[in-house]
This record gives structure tokens, sequence and C-alpha cells, in this order.
């Protein structure tokens, strides 16, 4: 009987399968020194990077030197822009307290930080016009969803007007909105769905 011939791993599909992270990894460095490349080639720019904290969190929560790898990438590349560049970073986060302090403490590096607090009586009731645009909405009903959104986040207000307008559309095909309609709207996204619903539509802090 002949021998039967058996395919060997290469060295790098072994290297992929023990160390797929740092594979990830190299990719995303190699990802952001192309956009920070092509940010100096169209400047002026603006580089945004959406929830800094998962890759810029304090060191001592990184799960090793592949997560390292890639906030040292960063600081290496703000650090890197010459006095004359014409490149502005914004960088978002919902969790400032765990920024790594060489990116957050350091003198420099963050010019100014800006919080955007959660909308106020008056922002919440801009807020219900504009996500409530098409709707009938009367006074009353506006003043409701104002009344009853107190302490909670732009993206709650935008989530509860789209179930206002499905629930006016299924009452009466859109032709008016009721205070009935807010009730409804709030009953299924704070007691319905449950904690971890309001939690991710941001009403955690609201007070109803």
């Amino acid at each position: 009987m002949g021998r039967q011939a058996r395919a060997r791993p290469t060295r790098s599909a072994i290297w992929r399968r023990i160390c797929p992270d740092i594979q990830r990894t190299a990719e995303q460095v190699a990802y952001l020194g192309a956009y920070m490349s092509l940010a100096r080639l169209l400047q002026p720019t603006m580089v945004v990077i959406e929830d800094v904290d998962l890759i810029a969190r304090q060191r001592e929560e990184m799960g090793g030197p592949c997560e390292e790898a890639l906030l040292n990438k960063l600081l290496n590349e703000m650090d890197g822009l010459k006095e004359d560049a014409d490149i502005l970073f914004v960088l978002t986060t919902n969790r400032p307290e765990q920024l790594e302090s060489a990116l957050a403490g350091r003198p420099g590096r963050i010019d100014q930080a800006i919080e955007v607090p959660l909308p106020d009586e008056i922002g919440r009731g801009k807020l219900v016009r504009l996500y409530g645009k098409g709707l009938p909405l009367t006074t009353g009903v506006v003043d409701e969803a104002v009344r009853r959104t107190h302490g909670t986040s732009c993206a709650f207000i935008k989530e509860l007007m789209r179930r206002i307008a499905q629930g006016a559309v299924a009452r009466d095909g859109g032709q008016s909105a009721i205070v009935a309609d807010v009730d409804e709207a709030l009953d299924d996204m704070l007691f319905t769905g449950g904690r971890l619903n309001v939690k991710l539509l941001g009403g955690a802090r609201m007070a109803v």
C-alpha cells in the first residue's frame, strides 16, 4: 500500500492560528497608518475616531501587547505631525475616565475637551419636533414627550419618536398623534423591553 501524503501546515498558517490577535492588530495599525497618510495628503483634514476608549483605554486594562500596539501607533501619529500640519483630531468617547493617561493626561495631545451633556428641557423639545417631523404633533403631545424624557439621551428620544410614529400609523394611518401614543411607546421601551433595552437606548438615567 502506498503512503498517504498529508499536507503540513505552513509557518504562516501556524502563526495565524496561534496569534490571531496580533494579525488583526497589525492590519488595524496598517489601516491607521494609511488613513494618516491620506490625511496628510489631503490636508486641511479632520480625523475622527469614534469611541476612542476602545483602543486608548488604560494600559492596565488591556489584554496584552496586541492592543497596546494600536494605541502606540495612534500616539505616534499624533506626535509625529509637523508644526505646520493642518490636521485636526476629533476623538469621541462615553468613558473619558477610562482613557490612557498618555493620551488624556499629557499636555499638548488634547487641546480642548468638550462635554456634550444630556439634553435639557428646551433641547428635548427641539429633538421631539426634529424627530417627529412629519407627524401632526400638538403642543400637548410635545409637552408630554418632553416631560417624560427627562434624563434621557438624544438616541432615546429619536427612538421614542419613531415608535410614536409607528403607533400613530397603526391607529389611524398617521393622521394624528395623541398622548396615548407617547404612553404606549414608553411602555414598550421601558418595561416590555426590560432594563437592558432601557440602557441600550440611552434611558438608564430616566425618571418617568
